[in-house]
């Protein structure tokens, strides 16, 4: 701890580690459970994508879980309960699975429940967290503290998919649910000792004087209200639903306009996350120490993350065109470094305008947040590939179909830029938020301030 109330680089570091073990319990449940459906069990891929779909749906309940923090004041029982919430559901999915092979239908049914649960464990351990981090973290600090806290859940995810690939052969659906547990049991663990002490014996003074509770419709109408609030929420839907449209086409559109193989396409992936990578990182350097003074504006990353994006989804449009002349892995990794510049500098000014507004209501203000993403997160796929397959039928030409997408997308990032540049990052840190909150409703225009 750098001080009281704040957090230091090594108490960023432990909340990252906590965001690593949620990110280590989810990706086996987003992409083995899904193979083996498919793959395995000769499943209709339809239902790995629904269940998948349903865990984001459920995620509509994060401001609540972030209201819930917010009345008691302690965002660690929160946390420690949304992660045995979210193992019980993990290992319950791979049980579901296994159970699918003799009893497809109860099998189904368990799968269900248990992507329910993984939906509910990750809205309150994942929103909490974001509180927890956005409140004790200094303005200057949190472009840097969000990039390593997601590079740390990249590397939990990456980790957790290629030790357990190791150990998931010979596949058995027994060692299948052993793994699961194992993984799920270990990050954990991990999450508990990576949170002791983080939060203070302390942090529930900040709970409502009194213990007078405000209706949840009440705290979400009050945060809707709010100018910047509201605009923060729309510019995350537009620019998450942008960012995860081409997720399910990128691949496909290598493979069939370009004529790549199932591992040149893996790879283009793969370089399409390392420019997602850099861009995070570019941001965090720009936004720390001397340099942040000259180029730290989130504002200003957040609208050139998203026009870059533009720029470089227009590439793919004229890919499509042109063929196999056109420097396609460039333009990839080009895309992924402005979807990582655009999405750090969001998530920093989350943090920043997380305690913009009425006072404690930081919890369902980060949550309203999560939920628009995770919804943009659900639609963005299916449309994308829905999509794709229309314009396809439409238009006769795979490469026609995809760059129809591909520049759909490009116009979603460009309202995106509109919508941030109208997005304000505050000035202090340390203003009153009541007064704040009366400058922001009685002048909603001035209250965005310049930019920093």
């Amino acid at each position: 701890m750098a001080g009281e109330g704040t957090l230091g680089w090594l108490g960023v570091f432990r909340l990252g580690l906590v965001q690593a073990a949620l990110g280590a319990m989810v990706v086996l449940t987003t992409s083995t459970l899904n193979r083996v459906m498919v793959v395995e069990l000769a499943l209709p891929a339809l239902l790995p994508g629904l269940l998948v779909a349903l865990h984001y749906l459920v995620q509509v309940s994060r401001p609540r879980m972030g209201f819930g923090s917010d009345m008691g004041g302690r965002r660690t029982p929160w946390i420690v309960g949304g992660l045995a919430v979210l193992a019980l559901g993990a290992i319950g999915a791979a049980a579901a699975t296994a159970w699918m092979g003799s009893a497809r239908g109860w099998g189904i049914a368990m799968a269900v429940v248990a992507f329910v649960l993984i939906g509910c464990g990750v809205s309150a351990a994942g929103t909490n967290t974001l509180v927890l981090l956005a409140s004790r973290v200094p303005e200057q600090r949190r472009a840097p503290a969000a990039t390593i806290v997601w590079m740390m859940m990249i590397f939990g995810l990456a980790f957790t998919a290629v030790m357990a690939g190791k150990v998931l052969d010979p596949y058995s659906p027994e060692r299948l649910v052993a793994v699961m547990a194992g993984v799920c049991g270990g990050a954990f663990v991990l999450a508990l000792v990576a949170l002791w002490g983080v939060e203070g014996r302390g942090a529930g003074d900040a709970a409502e004087p009194g213990r007078v509770r405000t209706p949840f419709r009440q705290a979400l109408s009050q945060v809707w209200a709010e100018p910047q609030a509201r605009r923060f929420t729309i510019f995350i839907f537009v620019s998450m639903l942008a960012f995860n449209v081409q997720d399910l086409i990128l691949e496909p559109f290598a493979g069939s306009v370009f004529g790549w193989t199932p591992g040149q396409t893996t790879q283009l992936s793969g370089l399409q996350h390392a420019g997602v990578l850099a861009g995070m990182l570019l941001v965090a350097v720009a936004g720390a120490g001397v340099l942040g003074r000259r180029f730290g504006s989130l504002r200003a990353w957040a609208v050139g993350g998203c026009l870059a994006s533009a720029v470089a989804l227009c590439g793919l449009v004229a890919a499509g065109a042109i063929g196999t002349r056109w420097p396609l892995a460039a333009n990839v990794f080009l895309l992924g470094a402005a979807n990582g510049a655009f999405s750090i500098a969001a998530i920093a000014t989350m943090m920043s305008l997380a305690n913009e507004g009425r006072h404690r209501r930081e919890g369902v203000r980060i949550g309203l947040w999560g939920a628009a993403q995770a919804i943009a997160f659900g639609l963005g796929g299916m449309l994308g590939a829905g999509a794709s397959d229309l314009a396809r039928w439409l238009l006769g030409s795979p490469a026609a179909a995809y760059a129809s997408v591909f520049a759909f997308e490009a116009v979603l990032f460009v309202f995106a830029a509109l919508l941030a540049a109208r997005v304000g990052v505050p000035a202090s840190a340390g203003a009153d938020p009541s007064r704040r909150e009366a400058h922001a409703l009685a002048d909603p225009v001035t209250a965005m301030g310049p930019p920093r």
